[in-house]
């Protein structure tokens, strides 16, 4: 996707999603902080526009692809909050870092599958702007027993 083209909200419309409003923070934090060029988002995680989230632990009672629908939809989430921290998202030069928890069994060792959901769709809205650095961290348990919850580091325009 050459800098012309770039279009992430025409990209979200290509594969029919639908952004819903910025989910609000569910304690005392807020959804993200800009810095300079920087943009770090909080922690979010797999709630549809509902309210409605997916819940449990992969390993036991959630499989990859379950995971996999979780993270996806995770990243429209976040991208939900750049869209009302920035406006346009034709902001973003680049989705930079990605931290990611999985709510996980100790011998489930397919955190990275699961993650793939965020990170692919990154890559499908932002082009190669999409394209970032990631951990993927298997973990007892997470807020509300979400399957997972992913923050991220996003430089955008100055």
């Amino acid at each position: 996707m050459s800098d012309k083209n770039y279009d992430p909200e025409a990209r979200l419309k290509t594969l029919n999603i639908e952004l819903p409003a910025a989910p609000n923070p569910v304690a005392n934090y807020v959804n993200g902080v800009r810095t300079g060029n920087l943009i770090f988002l909080a922690g979010k995680g797999p709630r549809y526009a509902n309210g409605v989230e997916i819940t449990g632990k992969l390993g036991d009672d959630i499989s990859i692809e379950k995971g996999y629908e979780g993270a996806r939809l995770t990243a429209i989430n976040q991208i939900a909050v750049l869209k009302e921290m920035l406006g346009d998202l034709k902001k973003v030069k680049r989705i930079v870092k990605v931290l990611a928890f999985v709510n996980s069994t100790p011998d489930f060792i397919e955190q990275p599958k699961v993650i793939n959901g965020f990170s692919d769709l990154m890559v499908e809205v932002f082009g190669e702007k999409g394209i970032h650095a990631r951990a993927a961290i298997g973990v007892a348990t997470l807020p509300r027993a979400q399957a997972v919850e992913v923050e991220c580091v996003v430089e955008v325009e100055a």
